[in-house]
């Protein structure tokens, strides 16, 4: 028998103006809730400007507990339309202490549990190590009222590692709230390379565990405020694909969008069952992945 969940991502562009981007976020699980959503998924940072382009030390101002604010005003949201949501906030855990943390909270509110991002990038105009400590809660999903989530962020995604550790402890989807784009001075051709790059590095999450895969990326531009770069362009396309890769839906790569998709959480089982990668793995023959380089 089918299991479906029909779940809701938010695509937005971001301004400086907290308010105006919770509004638009607002908007979008409202809308996600009205076409059957039980569970949106948010993209990364969603209350402001990607500020990791460049380092600035008045950019912590903008960080802010967990419980907080943000999971204060989530919950309400959550609470009201009975449906679970997973956000992503600029955490302060303590002064000179700081993570990108995801939340998750429950149809009634609650916080079920929170989840700080691992892999943490720093390349020009992603200078994500000046900000954020790597996270220290492992890979475990969080068990809520639609499912167990196995939600990871952003740079996680190109990790097979990581999404295998969520899928061993049990989760029943994968989730990425992301922010990623292009440099406007790339070539067209190399940024439809990155663009389908991270498309089928996710795609193949979902096959190596015969999980779905939640991915909800901002969208629109954003300048760098050094001036430095000629700024990001996020390059949108939040998509869901099922547990054999298949996209099940995607948003546009320019616009902002509530996208929806039926997902049937008993299908990995049959798909696990055709496609037994995890009875057929040679963990006694792994032990070199715990190795930073095989020399």
């Amino acid at each position: 028998m089918k299991k479906t969940l029909r779940i809701g991502l938010v695509q937005q562009p971001c301004t400086a103006d907290r308010n105006h981007n919770l509004k638009m976020t607002e908007d979008g699980v409202r809308a996600a809730r009205a076409g059957g959503a039980r569970l949106v998924l948010l993209q990364e940072l969603h209350t402001g400007l990607y500020f990791c382009q460049h380092e600035d030390t008045d950019a912590f101002k903008l960080a802010e507990p967990i419980p907080g604010p943000s999971t204060e005003f989530l919950g309400h949201l959550a609470m009201e339309l009975g449906v679970v949501m997973i956000g992503s906030l600029f955490e302060k855990r303590a002064a000179g202490l700081y993570h990108n943390t995801a939340v998750v909270l429950d149809r009634d509110g609650s916080l079920a549990g929170v989840y700080r991002k691992m892999h943490i990038p720093d390349d020009p105009g992603y200078y994500e190590k000046f900000y954020f400590t790597p996270g220290d809660l492992g890979f475990s999903p969080i068990k809520t009222s639609v499912g167990t989530l196995g939600v990871l962020v952003c740079w996680d995604q190109w990790y097979p590692e990581a999404a295998r550790l969520m899928a061993l402890a049990g989760a029943e989807l994968l989730l990425y709230p992301t922010a990623i784009g292009w440099n406007p001075a790339d070539r067209k051709d190399e940024q439809e390379r990155q663009r389908q790059a991270w498309i089928v590095s996710q795609r193949a999450h979902a096959v190596a565990n015969g999980l779905p895969v939640v991915v909800a990326n901002r969208v629109g531009f954003e300048p760098d405020p050094s001036g430095q770069t000629r700024g990001a362009q996020f390059w949108g396309s939040s998509f869901v694909a099922g547990p054999q890769g298949e996209l099940l839906a995607q948003a546009t790569s320019d616009q902002p969008e509530v996208l929806l998709a039926d997902v049937d959480l008993k299908r990995s089982e049959q798909v696990r069952q055709t496609w037994p990668f995890l009875r057929d793995r040679r963990i006694d023959a792994y032990g070199d992945l715990l190795k930073r380089f095989r020399d």
